[in-house]
C-alpha cells in the first residue's frame, strides 16, 4: 500500500501546528520505547479490533479511514484495504464470539458494493472514478469473503465483474500494466492472480485460471536465483519494500496451494526462508531489501512484520517446521512490544505505525489500517497454530476464513 505524505498535500492546515504534533509524536516515540510487559495475544487483538473500529466509524460511508495521521488526523476511506479487512474481521467476529464485528464487515462490504464502477472495476481512494488493478483485486477478497459468509449472490456477481474486468486488461506476458500504479508491471500483483483464483474456487470459469497462472509465471519469472524479486517495488528504480515483499510472496503461496503447484509454493518458500535468516534477535525485520538481500534503511516497516509473520506461521501449519512458528512469534512479540494502549487519541491507542521509528520512510507519523490488518490476521493466526501445536496435530490452515 503506497499512500503519499499527507503534510506535503494539505496546504490548508496551518503548518506550524503541525509541525509542533509531528515532533511531539516524534519524541514520545524515541522516549516511550517499547511495551516492557506485554499482554495477551487476546488483548492485544482487542485493542487492534477498537482502533479498527474507531477507523470505520472516523467515516460516514460504511469504509475503513485509510489512517490516523498524528499531523493531520483520519484519512477517507480506503476502498482497497477496506476490501481485505473484511475476512479479518469475518475471523475476528468467530475468534472474540461477537457478532458485531460481522455486522461491521458486512456494512463494509455494502460500500463497496455501492461504489463498483460501470465496467466491474473498483477506484482509487482519492477521487473514487479512476479505476486500479490492485485495488480491485484486493476487494475481490471482501466480496468473496462476503458471499461465503452470507451467501448473499450480490457480493458474487460483484466479484466476478471485477474479475472479469481484470482478466480484459491483463498484458500478454501475465503482467498488468493498463491500470496498475505507475503504469509498471509490478511483481506483488501475485495478490491479484491470488484474488482470480479465489473467485474461480467459486466460479468455474477456465479464463480465470490461465490468467491467474499467466501472472503467477510472469512473477516467478522475475525470481532471481537468491529468492529475490525484480520488478517489486513502487515505482522504477527503487528496491521492494518488506511489505511488497511479502505481498509477493503470500500470493505466490496462497496461490500454490489452491492450485496445489509446488512451483509457485517453492518460489514463495525461497524468499520466506531467506527472510528467516534475516530476522534480528528482537524478532524484526528491516524496511527495504536489496538484490543481494542487504537492507538499505534501519527503520522497520511493520506492514510487512505482520505479514512476514502471517507466511511463517502458514509455512509452520502446513510442513510442521518449527524454525517457523518460532520466527513468527518473535516477529509478533515485536510488533506486541510496539503496540500503543495508552494514547489518549483514538486513531493512536490499539493502532500499529508504518514505521519504527515513526519517522521511518513507511507511512510515516502514521497508523495505516493495513497494519492493523494484517497484525489481527497474525496474532489470531498464532493462536491457531499454538492450539494445533498444543494438540500435536498438524494440519493445513482450515480453522479460519480464507483470504486473510
Amino acid at each position: 500500500m503506497m499512500i503519499l505524505d499527507s503534510f506535503a498535500q494539505t496546504p490548508s492546515f496551518n503548518r506550524f501546528t503541525i509541525y509542533l504534533r509531528t515532533r511531539k509524536a516524534f519524541f514520545a516515540d524515541i522516549f516511550a520505547g517499547r511495551n516492557h510487559a506485554l499482554l495477551t495475544n487476546e488483548q492485544h487483538l482487542r485493542f487492534a479490533a477498537k482502533w479498527m473500529a474507531a477507523a470505520q466509524d472516523a467515516t460516514s460511508d460504511g469504509g475503513v479511514s485509510a489512517l490516523y495521521s498524528v499531523r493531520t488526523g483520519w484519512d477517507v476511506s480506503y476502498p482497497e484495504t477496506t476490501g481485505y479487512i473484511i475476512p479479518t474481521l469475518f475471523n475476528y467476529s468467530c475468534f472474540a464470539q461477537q457478532s458485531i464485528w460481522r455486522e461491521r464487515a458486512i456494512r463494509m462490504a455494502d460500500w463497496l458494493l455501492s461504489i463498483q464502477l460501470s465496467d466491474g472495476s473498483f477506484p482509487n481512494r482519492t477521487d473514487l472514478v479512476t479505476p486500479l488493478v490492485f485495488d480491485t483485486g484486493q476487494i475481490i477478497f471482501g466480496l468473496i469473503s462476503a458471499f461465503r459468509e452470507t451467501r448473499s449472490k450480490l457480493y458474487l456477481d460483484s466479484a466476478i465483474r471485477a474479475a472479469q474486468w481484470l482478466i480484459t486488461i491483463q498484458s500478454p506476458n501475465g503482467s498488468w500494466l493498463q491500470h496498475s500504479y505507475g503504469g509498471i508491471g509490478h511483481v506483488y500483483y501475485t495478490r491479484v492472480a491470488w484474488a482470480l483464483l479465489e473467485v474461480y474456487q467459486e466460479w468455474d470459469d477456465g479464463n480465470l485460471l490461465v490468467a491467474a497462472r499467466k501472472n503467477l509465471t510472469w512473477a516467478i519469472d522475475q525470481q532471481l536465483e537468491n529468492g529475490w524479486f525484480q520488478n517489486n517495488a513502487f515505482s522504477v528504480g527503487e528496491f521492494p519494500s518488506l511489505h511488497t515483499i511479502a505481498y509477493t510472496v503470500q500470493g505466490l503461496m496462497e496461490a500454490g496451494r489452491i492450485l496445489q503447484d509446488q512451483q509457485y509454493i517453492h518460489a514463495a518458500a525461497k524468499a520466506a526462508d531467506v527472510l528467516l535468516a534475516k530476522q534480528q534477535k528482537n524478532g524484526a525485520l528491516y524496511g527495504v531489501y536489496d538484490q543481494d538481500w542487504h537492507p538499505t534503511v534501519r527503520w522497520s516497516c511493520l506492514t510487512g512484520n505482520a505479514q512476514m509473520s502471517i507466511v511463517w506461521l502458514k509455512q509452520y501449519l502446513s510442513c510442521g517446521n518449527k524454525d517457523y512458528f518460532e520466527a513468527a512469534k518473535k516477529a509478533n512479540s515485536y510488533l506486541k512490544s510496539l503496540q500503543n494502549f495508552t494514547s489518549n487519541e483514538p486513531g493512536v491507542k490499539g493502532g500499529i505505525k508504518g514505521s519504527h521509528p515513526i519517522n521511518g520512510d513507511y507511512s510515516p507519523y502514521s497508523y495505516p489500517n493495513w497494519a492493523v490488518k494484517f497484525f489481527l490476521d497474525a496474532l489470531m493466526l498464532e493462536e491457531q497454530a499454538a492450539a494445533l501445536a498444543d494438540n500435536s496435530d498438524l494440519a493445513i490452515e482450515g480453522n479460519l476464513h480464507q483470504a486473510g
